[in-house]
């Protein structure tokens, strides 16, 4: 069970990278971030955790469980009976004319007993956060070309 956005952004990928991996400043580009705190103080790596709070959502501990720089990360985080994964990864795009495009694809899936009554709840407000997050970071970064 999961909802996914897939969608270009008119920028070169390490640049589209280098905003997304910055979990700490999500808040400023998507409105469905309320928080995001890093527990941790090096860059972003398997291990790592964070604390984030959306709206309408408890307050979550995420922790880094994948992580390929440059290129992708995955974190998840456990209630009881459900385990919820997020998948982040952006990889580069050439154009026609040459120019550099970064494709973009953010997942949230929910697994575990309790995933169907989760999933109950949270469909709707998944699918508007995934949208809110790739209008936000394709602003943040460059411009949106496709979406998936």
């Amino acid at each position: 069970m999961h909802d996914e956005v897939e969608f270009e952004v008119a920028a070169p990928a390490e640049q589209v990278w280098e905003v997304l991996v910055d979990v700490e400043r999500w808040p400023e580009w998507s409105e469905s971030m309320t928080s995001v705190r890093r527990l941790g103080t090096g860059p972003l790596a398997v291990g790592e955790r964070a604390v984030v709070k959306q709206p309408k959502l408890p307050e979550l501990t995420w922790e880094v469980t994948e992580f390929a720089e440059g290129s992708s990360f995955v974190w998840v985080t456990r209630s009881p009976g459900v385990l919820t994964t997020g998948s982040h990864s952006v990889t580069p795009v050439r154009s026609a004319d040459g120019k550099e495009t970064a494709k973009v694809r953010l997942v949230v899936a929910h697994t575990g007993p309790g995933a169907r009554l989760v999933r109950l709840f949270t469909r709707s407000l998944n699918r508007r956060y995934l949208e809110m997050e790739r209008r936000g970071l394709a602003a943040r970064a460059g411009s949106t070309t496709t979406q998936s």
